[in-house]
């Protein structure tokens, strides 16, 4: 594997992981609603539909480059505008996946589709 996964919860989480992976390499993000702790299914259906598909695409990853898996919290934090996410970040919808430090991103449905999954991941 010539990228590294991370795996995050929540807002604080995420940032420190992204700054600190930053140094090594392109970061990419995969921001998706949280999974139940005893099924491990997310209550965000369209994040259900679009991880096959952005992890089907991740051996297209630059090499060195870092693969953040970003569970933002449970549906009713989500829903809240002031949430940090949208806040800081500006996301608009989960799941969203985006080349940190860029404002290149693919939002929702754009995720179910692997040419543009593989796009973002591959060109500069």
């Amino acid at each position: 594997m010539v990228w590294e996964e991370f795996s995050v919860h929540g807002y604080a989480e995420f940032v420190r992981v992204a700054r600190e992976q930053q140094q090594r390499g392109q970061v990419f993000v995969y921001f998706s609603g949280d999974k139940d702790p005893v099924s491990g299914v997310s209550w965000c259906p369209d994040c259900i539909k679009a991880e096959p598909i952005v992890r089907a695409e991740l051996p297209n990853l630059p090499e060195g480059s870092v693969f953040i898996y970003c569970q933002v919290g449970p549906r009713d934090y989500w829903k809240n505008p002031n949430n940090e996410f949208k806040k800081n970040l500006s996301l608009t919808g989960v799941p969203t996946l985006l080349k940190y430090g860029t404002p290149q991103k693919l939002v929702e449905e754009d995720c179910f589709k692997p040419n543009l999954v593989r796009m973002l991941f591959t060109e500069d």
